[in-house]
């Protein structure tokens, strides 16, 4: 079982460290208090791997592709096929204009903490939107397609019910529950909101009209490495079907025309400039750059209603669902 490209043994290698770490916690529950920022950590990359995934597979093989997806599910938290109505059939068509169910400004265009750290529930409720059609379209129209979609649920469900069940077996009720919120639960949580944050800091206040500054970058080698370039957002914007190892150069030759403050070296400073020293000085922190998202060019009032999806447009077919 071969990746598609070289870069992807990386990839497995973070999977197979993440089953691991799980597997090291449930032999040694002593552990887990300890390494459950690791967890965290690895769930977060299971998250990026996900959304790699569902753009390039992995596997030259489509029963490969869909085991795969499935064991990243178990870290991330969640059926990798939402990221196909969510994400590669609105979020990159829209981009945080009216119709994207992740916008930044459905209730407000200010960049708070606190508008920040609570996005994840706001998010979440809108992305079930596209989900919900997709699979209600999926069942009328591609039954491979909603099987497909069924057992991702399925799997998912009963895999983590049998790791909280097997926790409590082992150690008893109380120890178990804890072992499987430390190891699998907590990680998981803080993968989809972590996940969620990046979308909202990579698009507030950017300019979803322009052909460049339509994103936010953090383009610091430490933190693409761990994350697995997905600090260069404006490059897999324009190129999608860019392989993530790919994307340095893509972001190199769109740098000179993305405006500076969207390009940061650090995404630990933009995040302590923006919500510590802003605080002080609002003018460190970011202001709307161009024509705002709700401010259309043919002036109509922008709808804040998510965008239906549509199998038939976008060419779904089972084999899109990567698990």
């Amino acid at each position: 079982m071969h990746p598609r490209v070289t870069a992807d043994y990386r990839t497995i290698l973070w999977v197979v460290l993440s089953t691991a770490l799980a597997v090291a916690q449930y032999a040694f529950p002593s552990l887990s208090p300890y390494v459950w920022p690791i967890s965290c950590y690895f769930a977060l990359a299971c998250g990026v791997i996900a959304h790699n995934h569902n753009h390039c597979p992995t596997f030259e093989n489509a029963k490969a592709n869909h085991f795969f997806a499935n064991w990243i599910s178990i870290f991330y938290g969640y059926p990798t096929f939402a990221w196909i109505p969510t994400h590669n059939m609105n979020h990159h068509k829209y981009v945080n204009r009216a119709g994207d169910a992740t916008i930044t400004w459905r209730h407000s265009n200010r960049h708070t903490l606190f508008i920040a750290a609570t996005y994840f529930f706001v998010s979440s409720y809108w992305q079930s939107v596209p989900i919900r059609s997709f699979i209600a379209k999926a069942q009328e129209k591609n039954g491979p397609l909603y099987r497909r979609i069924v057992f991702q649920y399925v799997f998912f469900a009963t895999t983590h019910i049998a790791l909280a069940c097997l926790a409590i077996a082992l150690y008893g009720l109380k120890a178990g529950l804890f072992l499987y919120s430390m190891a699998f639960l907590l990680p998981a949580f803080f993968a989809l909101w972590t996940i969620m944050l990046f979308n909202y800091e990579q698009h507030v206040h950017t300019d979803p009209w322009s052909d460049f500054n339509h994103s936010r970058n953090w383009d610091g080698r430490l933190l693409n490495f761990l994350l697995f370039n997905n600090g260069l957002h404006a490059a897999h914007h324009e190129t999608p079907g860019t392989h993530w190892s790919k994307l340095r150069p893509v972001h190199e030759q769109l740098a000179p025309h993305i405006d500076p403050r969207l390009v940061h070296r650090s995404m630990w400073g933009y995040f302590f400039r923006q919500y510590v020293i802003a605080l002080f000085f609002p003018a460190f922190g970011t202001q709307q750059m161009g024509r705002a998202p709700f401010d259309p060019p043919d002036g109509r009032p922008a709808s804040l209603q998510t965008a239906e999806v549509d199998l038939g447009d976008a060419g779904v077919t089972a084999d899109m669902i990567r698990g």
